[in-house]
């Protein structure tokens, strides 16, 4: 019996662990975990009911009560190999994650190189990024603009070195930007360095080079895309800042021989006022004047452009225990003066507010 549950364990994995960190140990270890976060959420942006709001992710359903996510989370580690998969159920599987693998979060297998290095392969989460996509990882419960247009999944071969207690690097060669299978014979590559700062937080880069060009498509579309990112406590406030830059070859909207460029950012700030309570804020903004990663727009006289825009969010959270949480938060999102993508009260406009409750618990 207990070989068949090692057995097991080799196949599925947990989920909410620092996968670039794993220790393992001589003796085998199987570790089972769940997570379930249910939400009612309120945008006065009109899409219909049932329908998923502009930016999906996080609770993207208005006015209904519903269900982001309920994973069941595998570990297996052992000395000289390792492994973890994550099954996830909700609007977060239907829709942010892949259309044909959309109930596998991740599914890798690892294999110590030595002492300090790991290669691990299979279906990852993401390297890349400030904020993780669930409520539990983030100190608001919805994701920055910035957020959602960043890859959140990937699937490859992934080498993992940790150099000290402190510094780690992680190399990947992977199939394509958010995706599962590819769609051409090119690979991309991505880096991820982490450096702890004891107790207090991390920093970190992260990046992505790769051209998802269709095959049969002449033109290459070369992307590389930054992130930089940096999690610092100081007593009572907790710090999450990061911005993204990112540059795509023959993607200007005026004239398509030429580089577009997306820049974005986010600080999000987090203050316990007791043991169990605590509020928090975000500000971010998404500049992507040609479009080439969010939506190409026209205005009324006739000038193109992608998607511009602000946001803030204030909330309040609650925790009964370590391992739960209630949240109420607000956000409303300003997109440029010219780019009306809302409908509120049978009007266009430039503007959405939105209003969540989420409710999760780990176990």
């Amino acid at each position: 019996m207990k070989s068949k549950l090692y057995l097991l364990g080799s196949l599925f994995l947990l989920l909410n662990i620092n996968v670039y960190s794993q220790s393992s140990e001589s003796t085998p270890k199987l570790i089972v975990t769940g997570y379930v976060d249910a939400y009612y959420a309120y945008y006065n942006d009109s899409v219909g009911i049932g329908n998923f709001q502009k930016f999906p992710s996080i609770s993207p359903r208005s006015k209904q009560f519903g269900l982001n996510t309920a994973q069941l989370s595998f570990q297996y580690d052992a000395e000289k190999i390792r492994a973890i998969a994550t099954l996830h159920f909700g609007d977060i599987a239907k829709s942010a994650w892949s259309p044909t693998l959309n109930n596998v979060m991740e599914a890798h297998a690892g294999v110590r190189l030595c002492k300090k290095l790991w290669l691990d392969a299979g279906l990852f989460r993401t390297h890349f990024g400030t904020e993780g996509l669930l409520p539990k990882e983030n100190f608001t419960s919805s994701v920055s603009i910035n957020t959602i247009y960043e890859p959140y999944f990937e699937a490859g071969v992934r080498l993992n070195y940790n150099a000290t207690d402190k510094l780690s690097f992680n190399l990947l060669a992977i199939n394509g930007y958010n995706t599962f299978e590819d769609n051409n014979d090119k690979k991309s590559f991505g880096l991820l360095v982490t450096y702890t700062l004891g107790d207090k937080g991390n920093l970190g880069y992260s990046n992505y080079i790769g051209d998802d060009t269709p095959n049969g498509v002449q033109t290459s579309h070369l992307r590389i895309h930054q992130n930089i990112f940096i999690n610092y406590q100081i007593k009572k406030l907790k710090i999450q800042l990061g911005g993204d830059f990112c540059i795509q070859e023959n993607s200007k909207i005026n004239d398509n021989t030429k580089s577009a460029s997306m820049s974005s950012g986010v600080l999000g700030l987090k203050y316990q006022l007791r043991e169990k309570f605590g509020v928090y804020g975000r500000g971010e903004f998404f500049n992507d004047p040609d479009g080439f990663m969010s939506s190409i727009l026209t205005n009324g006289l006739g000038e193109a452009s992608g998607y511009k825009l602000w946001g803030t969010t204030l909330g309040f959270e609650f925790k009964p225990t370590d391992s739960s949480y209630i949240r109420i938060e607000g956000r409303q999102i300003s997109m440029d003066k010219d780019q009306q993508i809302f409908i509120s009260d049978g009007k266009l406009s430039n503007k959405r507010l939105e209003l969540l409750i989420n409710f999760g618990i780990s176990f």
